[in-house]
């Protein structure tokens, strides 16, 4: 490894806060630049659904899916919407992620990618809930997909493909089975892929705030700032810029969620990224516990009981940043939850729930960025995981890690290089 490094970490998500954790570990001063509160509301780790899942390697895009958008942007109800206002900002952004799906050896190679993020997440995390001493927020009991009967399941056949060929197992569960593991799910599910090797966070916002304290803890240093851009002399990074004046560094990491891509340009990476904005509602007294997630295929909303009520999160909807929540997308997810467990169904409708939304940064081909930028070699990407940003944080956080440190990346990562676009 090189000498020991200044390094700038622009972000507290999960994925700056494992980066940050990463770099401490390997011996470099950190200083993360975060002008909210580490693990708060405003990143999308916060409010995602909490799974670490190693099946989660199916792309957003699929094959067909260009015959579906006219659905998109009429029925404002189903789990994917497009804002019909947005649609020409959107369109150069929706063109790539469809031709990103448009066959099944794309899909496939997508796929593979994933896996190497993926394959090993919740060992990977239960590891570092260890290191920063919150192992009880990492919970090892799988994760569940139902659907009301196998033919829903045999419809998705490409998908469930994808996952076995990753290395992805499950057991089918008939609906004594599901009684069995999640008795407290509505009988409209009759049939159920089990997977075993899931897990999911307890709080996935305490999880985040936990680690960047692990961080300080380690010596590394908050700096409530706004990155706006970088200093460079003859090529080389010295100061990341801020409203309040330069921070010097000699390496900087750009892990800003979707407020990265204006940081990528300044050093030269044109890179797509748009806002998969997703809800999620929290019940704080639902009136049962789930012993594994679910997901619903109806909803295509992961159901989790964490450690402050339950959560339904879901919904992709594609909109500009700055346009106004629509919280209909977080009733519906209320709805349907409601129609999933009966325990929902018999509270009053206007039972204390929260609502959150926030911006799942998300490229068109369904990959992140984790390479070093174009324009300079001390300056380092590490965004656009768009669903799987908690999943894929920590062996993210050690492949950039090992990147600004000149080692030997910990996986294969040609696929994520910002060269790609």
């Amino acid at each position: 490894m090189s000498a020991p490094l200044h390094v700038a970490v622009i972000g507290a998500g999960i994925i700056g806060a494992c980066t940050a954790w990463e770099l401490l570990k390997d011996g470099h001063r950190v200083t993360i630049v975060e002008p909210g509160t580490p693990g708060g509301e405003q990143a999308a780790s916060y409010g995602n659904g909490a799974w670490l899942s190693p099946s989660s390697v199916v792309p957003m895009s699929m094959p067909g899916l260009w015959k579906k958008v006219p659905g998109y942007l009429l029925d404002q109800s189903g789990p994917l919407t497009i804002r019909p206002r947005d649609l020409p900002e959107l369109t150069p952004w929706l063109l790539r992620f469809m031709r990103a799906g448009a066959t099944v050896p794309r899909v496939e190679a997508t796929a593979r990618a994933l896996s190497t993020l993926l394959h090993d997440a919740p060992a990977r995390h239960a590891a570092l809930a260890t290191e920063v001493g919150v192992p009880e927020l990492i919970v090892r009991n799988g994760l569940l997909y139902a659907y009301p009967s196998r033919a829903e399941f045999a419809a998705e056949a490409l998908a469930w493909r994808l996952r076995r060929v990753n290395g992805v197992v499950w057991e089918a569960l008939d609906r004594t089975g599901l009684e069995q593991l999640v008795p407290d799910l509505g009988p409209n599910y009759q049939f159920g892929a089990y997977v075993r090797a899931g897990a999911h966070c307890a709080n996935p916002g305490q999880y985040v705030a936990a680690i960047v304290a692990a961080c300080m803890q380690r010596g590394a240093v908050i700096a409530p700032r706004t990155a706006t851009g970088f200093t460079l002399q003859a090529g080389r990074l010295t100061a990341v810029r801020t409203p309040e004046g330069d921070l010097a560094c000699e390496r900087a990491v750009i892990a800003a969620g979707i407020h990265s891509k204006a940081l990528a340009l300044a050093v030269g990476d044109d890179v797509p990224l748009a806002s998969e904005r997703g809800y999620h509602i929290s019940v704080p007294q639902p009136g049962f516990q789930l012993s594994v997630p679910v997901m619903p295929s109806d909803g295509k909303m992961a159901n989790t009981s964490t450690n402050v009520g339950f959560r339904a999160s879901g919904q992709v909807e594609l909109a500009r940043v700055d346009a106004p929540p629509n919280w209909q997308r977080a009733q519906i997810l209320w709805q349907r939850a409601r129609a999933a467990y009966p325990a929902l169904a018999a509270l009053p409708e206007d039972t204390e729930r929260k609502r959150w939304m926030g911006h799942r940064p998300s490229t068109p081909d369904g990959l992140p960025v984790l390479s070093a930028a174009s324009r300079c070699a001390d300056i380092f990407h590490a965004f656009g995981h768009g669903h799987v940003g908690l999943a894929a944080g920590a062996v993210s956080g050690r492949l950039v890690a090992d990147l600004v440190g000149g080692l030997k990346p910990c996986v294969e990562a040609p696929a994520f290089t910002v060269t790609r676009f």
